[in-house]
């Protein structure tokens, strides 16, 4: 890591521990929204619900339609539900595709944001936006998409599926590891990126062994944050671009692409960034870093191939051309016939 760096801290604020949903009226009153529309998806309305009637007067609707990857047309439909309601702010009850759409509010109509994550995606921490029309994903930065609070309260992970939470976990995971060895890392993100992979690497376990383990649950939930706040504060690389298209072009679960891509991609870039591998060699108590991360993911029973979601073999190609007419940086250099290898052996689910 060099000497000469920049960070810069977002204006977040954080509040965590068992119980803290209670504090979201608290939070509410202190960004001064009056009237708060719910946000969640299908599945998690009756969260919504109880979220609405814990703020009272305050939350004049729920919107539970939020969807994977932010469609445009999600995005249409819940404006037209907050200008009807003269909404002035929003609480994002869930995971990464309901924070995704709270953030679209505040890019579209400068809505402040209240965060409830229930997942480890992480992107609370944020302030990347994602938007998918006709098949497409655009992503962009924005501090006005930053949630003004986030408050993570570990008794509403409770009942979230093992496998959900690994590949959440997974997720989570990914962030850190770009951060490690993006251009504009530093210090201090380093070093939140070791502890967070370090917090997860050990909770997940615990969590696929009993989902109800409440320590495991609190690191988990603290490890999300601290990833979460790495990709922050981070460029993103080959990792994120090839999750983007491939969420983007095929419509495949976000968590999932994550975990499946993690280890291959960490095994073609860590190779080119010793620090970075050697941050995580310390993370995971382990030699190897790539190693580590695929014995990681493969201790857990969740798909472990593209071809596991659903993509062809045919769809690959398309995905190299996307992913090389606009990409990401990349601490290592990416041409077709590397990329071409990486995208089989991730379908194929080979060993990295």
């Amino acid at each position: 890591m060099t000497d000469s760096f920049v960070y810069e801290a977002l204006p977040m604020r954080v509040v965590f521990g068992a119980g803290s949903m209670a504090r979201l009226p608290d939070e509410a009153e202190r960004i001064g929204a009056r009237r708060i529309l719910v946000l969640s998806t299908p599945p998690q309305g009756g969260l919504a619900q109880q979220v609405a009637t814990l703020l009272g007067e305050r939350a004049v609707g729920v919107f539970d339609g939020a969807r994977m990857h932010v469609p445009v047309e999600t995005v249409a439909a819940v404006e037209a539900v907050a200008a009807d309601l003269a909404v002035d702010g929003c609480v994002a009850a869930g995971g990464g595709s309901t924070i995704g759409l709270g953030k679209a509010l505040a890019l579209r109509r400068g809505l402040p944001v209240l965060a409830l994550p229930t997942t480890y995606a992480g992107s609370e921490m944020t302030p990347i936006w994602g938007l998918t029309e006709n098949a497409r994903k655009r992503t962009g930065r924005a501090p006005v998409v930053l949630p003004r609070s986030v408050v993570y309260d570990p008794d509403l992970t409770m009942t979230l599926p093992a496998a959900v939470s690994v590949t959440s976990g997974l997720n989570a995971i990914a962030h850190a590891v770009e951060a490690l060895y993006a251009p504009d890392g530093s210090p201090v993100v380093a070093a939140m990126a070791e502890q967070g992979v370090r917090d997860l690497a050990t909770a997940l376990p615990l969590i696929a062994g009993d989902p109800r383990d409440r320590a495991g649950r609190a690191a988990a939930l603290r490890g999300a944050w601290l990833c979460g706040a790495c990709l922050g504060a981070t460029t993103m690389g080959l990792h994120h671009k090839l999750c983007h298209v491939l969420g983007g072009m095929l419509d495949l679960p976000h968590a999932e692409t994550h975990a499946v891509m993690l280890p291959h991609v960490a095994a073609y870039n860590l190779q080119a960034v010793p620090a970075a591998a050697a941050a995580l060699r310390r993370s995971l108590g382990v030699n190897d870093a790539a190693a580590g991360l695929a014995a990681l993911t493969a201790g857990f029973d969740v798909p472990r191939s593209l071809r596991d979601l659903g993509v062809a073999e045919s769809d690959l190609a398309r995905v190299a051309d996307e992913v090389l007419a606009n990409p990401y940086t990349n601490p290592r250099p990416v041409n077709r016939p590397e990329l071409a290898a990486l995208l089989h052996a991730a379908w194929a689910g080979d060993a990295s």
